[in-house]
């Protein structure tokens, strides 16, 4: 069992006392919050070189959605396998603007951040 900081206990009292919630109750980060999130995150994340193609992405047991499995199969170069499609994906846009964003595709991170 991991020790707790003796802090932890006090901020949990202020965020409950602020939200009204017991100090128990889950508390959750909206959809559209977690989506924005992890977007900024992919984006800085290119800033530092090519993000892994989805051949390597695949191959290393990784699930693909299925604009990913499309792009893996394309008859185009392995350089060319290196493109982010969820900066272009309406699944990004969606999420991104709705809290209950109407996507529902396996393997799609902004369908996991849903609170469903």
């Amino acid at each position: 069992m991991s020790k707790r900081h003796p802090k932890d206990e006090f901020f949990e009292r202020l965020a409950a006392f602020e939200t009204g919630r017991p100090a128990s109750s889950e508390i959750r980060a909206p959809a559209r919050l977690k989506s924005k999130i992890y977007s900024a995150l992919v984006r800085k994340q290119q800033e530092s070189g090519p993000i892994a193609s989805v051949s390597r992405s695949h191959a290393a047991g990784y699930g693909l959605c299925v604009f990913e499995q499309l792009h893996r199969i394309a008859p185009v170069g392995e350089a060319a396998k290196h493109f982010n499609g969820c900066g272009v994906c309406h699944a990004r846009k969606l999420a991104e603007s709705f809290e209950n964003a109407p996507i529902w595709w396996g393997n799609c991170p902004y369908v996991e951040f849903q609170n469903r």
